[in-house]
């Protein structure tokens, strides 16, 4: 499904594979916490766990449980943050999206650009007919963002009180 990997290029961006020299940056997101206040996920402690994680990352894509792309910009190649398509159910035709940006580029309309394209390349390129998204209650600007992007929030996660549901249904139908 995933095989190449699909590189998007947006005005701005280039959403492409995590590769191994991308765990500094990695390791910087996954352990700053302003990016990890409003997620339940197991810590990062060292760069070779960040490695690790990347490590992990790939291996899903090949087996194609999921799609995760590293956001940069189009003049560096540094990573900024990261931006995936995971839970994906081909039965159900429906996946989850779940981003992460580093603080020095929120709020200048990079995650809704980057969000966006991943969005179309869902419905046009995986067919999908849903992707849905989580998160924190308390998280408005992560709320704020899936509504610009038009998600629409379906309710509270009844396993986790903590969470907004969000859904996008496919407009290609």
């Amino acid at each position: 499904m995933f095989d190449p990997f699909p590189t998007i290029h947006t005005e701005r961006l280039i959403l492409r594979q995590l590769n191994i020299h991308d765990h500094h940056e990695i390791f910087s997101i996954r352990t700053n916490e302003n990016v990890n206040r409003y997620l339940d996920r197991p810590e990062i402690k060292t760069l070779a766990e960040a490695k690790d994680f990347i490590r992990r990352i790939n291996k899903g894509i090949e087996t194609n449980n999921w799609i995760y792309w590293a956001i940069s910009l189009k003049n560096k190649n540094k990573l900024i943050g990261t931006v995936c398509l995971w839970n994906v159910s081909v039965k159900h035709n429906r996946a989850e999206i779940g981003y992460e940006l580093h603080p020095g580029f929120q709020g200048k309309g990079i995650m809704q650009e980057a969000i966006s394209k991943i969005i179309e390349f869902g419905f046009r390129k995986m067919h999908l007919k849903v992707i849905l998204a989580y998160t924190h209650v308390e998280n408005e600007k992560s709320a704020r963002l899936l509504e610009k992007c038009n998600f629409i929030m379906t309710g509270i996660n009844e396993a986790n009180k903590q969470e907004k549901i969000y859904k996008l249904m496919c407009p290609l139908n």
